[in-house]
């Protein structure tokens, strides 16, 4: 789905209603927060962020109702996911229920050219890459190391390790930068997403430092959903996370990440200053997990439910369907035919998970070594003796 830029006004398809040009100190009463669309649906024409930066989308009304079904249809596929584990056919699963507007806005706004480095939890970001949801799902369920091609989708795999990669974005981003591929519309840009739990890990304040030294094409990505698992924010930091970033010699904004809209325009704006050449920044999405940090989580023992039920006032798809509704860009029958599709795929997904076959487990040393290694061959048989040991046997 193609999206305008931020910044540019076009007069393409029917226009919605004129709005209020807003400031970041007013929208949504945070000083801090670059906001387009209020939790009640209205529509801000522009807001600013601390170095003054105007933020705006200008999309047709097709645009619109675009992201909103990106939004139902990634929502729903999670939800089967979650429910996959909950009857055993998951080994784990990390939901992303609340975050789908900072993943499908920031998501929308790459380039095909340009380079994600994901989480475990950046399934709206996949989704918007093109990759078949059933890739994740074959990760979590252990028949294989997640399927899909880095460089083919320009995403690369699911990372389980803490902030490990942000320093592979970084390299990345260097080779992009070393390699002459920035300074103008057609340059390449990275971006690299962590939560806020991560930016205590030594992997991202050195991704930090390293990005700002070589001025790597790259846009650091922190969703603040508020919990590093069960560790509340205050117990990460004492200022607002984007501020980290004045500290390492790069801009730092923060946008209200359950506005798609503004999780666009603050996106595509980072990204293109990156792929110009002017550096690295770091967008601050805050959101709020709804949900478990796994499904081996149970949040009820470090939050309470008013928290949640203040968080639920806010969320992105209910915030994008009121807006669509006053602006009369879609009706009943659309949002009915939405959440029809979303039924229809999630069956799907569950169908074809289930279908999913079970590796033969000696299948483990297969792709460890492009050119293998007399080391593993010799796992390898061990471990082929080792199953064979059972066979007839009343193990």
């Amino acid at each position: 789905m193609a999206k305008g830029d931020p910044g540019v006004t076009t007069t393409r398809g029917r226009r919605a209603a004129p709005r209020a040009k807003r400031t970041a100190a007013t929208a949504g009463g945070d000083p801090e927060l670059v906001q387009l669309l209020t939790p009640a649906g209205e529509r801000v024409e522009s807001a600013f962020g601390p170095d003054g930066t105007e933020y705006r989308v200008d999309f047709t009304d097709e645009e619109y109702r675009g992201l909103y079904r990106d939004l139902v249809l990634v929502r729903k596929l999670d939800a089967e996911a979650t429910a996959l584990q909950r009857q055993g056919e998951l080994g784990l699963w990390a939901s992303l229920l609340g975050q789908e507007a900072a993943q499908v806005g920031s998501g929308r706004a790459l380039r095909s050219q340009d380079m994600a480095f994901p989480t475990y939890r950046e399934h709206g970001v996949l989704y918007c890459r093109g990759i078949d949801p059933i890739m994740p799902l074959g990760l979590f369920r252990g028949v294989d190391q997640g399927g899909w091609d880095p460089n083919e989708f320009k995403f690369n795999m699911y990372t389980i390790v803490i902030g490990a990669q942000t320093l592979h974005a970084t390299g990345y981003a260097m080779g992009v930068h070393m390699d002459g591929k920035t300074g103008g519309d057609d340059g390449e840009a990275v971006i690299a997403y962590f939560g806020d739990g991560a930016t205590s890990q030594g992997d991202v304040n050195e991704a930090f430092v390293w990005a700002s030294v070589f001025n790597a094409p790259l846009v650091f990505f922190c969703q603040n959903n508020q919990y590093a698992i069960s560790e509340p924010l205050e117990r990460q930091t004492r200022v607002p996370l984007y501020q980290r970033a004045r500290g390492f010699g790069f801009p730092g904004v923060r946008v209200d990440g359950n506005d798609v809209l503004a999780s666009y325009a603050v996106t595509r704006h980072a990204l293109d200053n990156a792929r110009h050449g002017q550096g690295p920044s770091l967008i601050e999405a805050y959101t709020y997990r709804m949900g478990a940090h796994t499904t081996s989580d149970d949040p009820t023992r470090y939050r309470i439910a008013s928290e949640v039920e203040a968080w639920q006032a806010k969320d992105p798809i209910a915030r994008m369907k009121a807006f669509l509704e006053k602006q009369k860009i879609a009706d009943g029958s659309f949002f009915a035919e939405v959440d029809e599709q979303a039924r229809a795929e999630s069956v799907h997904l569950r169908e074809r998970v289930l279908a999913m076959p079970n590796p033969e487990p000696v299948s483990m040393f297969d792709h460890v070594y492009p050119h293998g290694s007399p080391e593993l061959d010799e796992q390898r048989v061990q471990f082929s003796r080792y199953l064979e040991s059972f066979e007839g046997s009343a193990h």
